[in-house]
């Protein structure tokens, strides 16, 4: 059985795989390989997949598949998982550091002290404690992020068409009615037709807060345009973002060049003990299917 690791993963990983079978990082070995490995950089579309001949399972390090086409994979009997649970806490962590680092002002501080500024007076901190957080999404990640807004003294509501509860967060409704009072809204959503531009003008509109907005999701979740308008007019206070579009994002991005955000280059997964549970799922995932006989 060959394994082809097509992106960046845990360095000791090539060496528990060989448990298993022959490994590679040689991309030009994918049409040959039983098994590929990618997380975000790897485009598993139609085109690509159609160049597999022997592949019985991919495996994304990470949580979004939007960067592979299940349902023609399935047509195909290539089986498609992800690794759900292990990015959780690095990308709660990130999400909660954006979120905490815009009231506090750390980034302006920092940088007035770098410039012989002293900002004590001119900038005033705000605090978390007794603030609402929107959370759009319940699954593993919003819910860690949840769980430490609660230590924090926040309110927590959430928006999720396909949860109805959840143990630490108020579920709201509708969409309109979740960041209608929120103070800071953290998306967690995957990219999909329904979610493509879901925050838009309309949407800001309805917010009466101007609450901070963090996306640690998909970019494409968020109008580009619209978002740059919001924060010009202070419909929005601040947007953080660790998605862009691509990666890295192209000049013309319209988030580059906005006034009010804090940016990220998209390293919400990548600690070391995220990148040491990604291969110790990805590896659960293929003993679970090779004992099965599915691969």
């Amino acid at each position: 059985m060959l394994f082809l690791i097509s992106d960046a993963f845990d360095s000791e990983l090539p060496k528990k795989l060989q448990a298993f079978g022959e490994v590679t990082d040689d991309k030009s070995q994918s049409s040959v390989a039983d098994v590929i490995l990618v997380r975000s950089k790897t485009i598993c579309d139609k085109n690509y997949l159609d160049k597999l001949t022997k592949c019985k399972l991919i495996i994304r390090g990470g949580v979004g598949m939007d960067n592979i086409d299940k349902e023609y994979a399935a047509k195909k009997n290539i089986i498609v998982r992800n690794t759900p649970h292990s990015s959780a806490i690095a990308v709660a962590e990130l999400a909660f550091s954006l979120m905490l680092s815009t009231p506090t002002h750390v980034i302006a501080y920092h940088n007035g002290m770098e410039q012989g500024k002293w900002l004590k007076k001119s900038l005033k901190r705000t605090e978390l404690y007794g603030k609402t957080l929107a959370l759009l999404g319940i699954g593993n990640i919003a819910t860690k992020v949840a769980e430490r807004a609660k230590a924090f003294g926040m309110n927590v509501v959430a928006y999720d068409k396909y949860i109805s509860s959840s143990p630490v967060a108020q579920m709201m409704p509708t969409l309109e009615e979740t960041v209608k009072y929120a103070d800071f809204i953290s998306i967690h959503m995957p990219l999909t037709d329904e979610t493509k531009s879901m925050l838009n003008m309309d949407l800001f509109k309805k917010m009466e807060h101007n609450p901070v907005i963090i996306n640690t999701a998909r970019a494409l979740i968020v109008d580009a345009k619209d978002m740059v308008e919001a924060l010009d007019k202070g419909i929005i206070t601040w947007y953080c973002s660790d998605v862009y579009p691509t990666d890295p994002p192209a000049d013309d991005y319209p988030i580059l060049k906005a006034t009010n955000v804090t940016l990220t280059p998209h390293c919400g997964a990548n600690t070391k003990e995220n990148m040491l549970r990604i291969g110790e799922e990805a590896l659960s995932i293929i003993k679970e299917l090779k004992d099965g006989g599915k691969i």
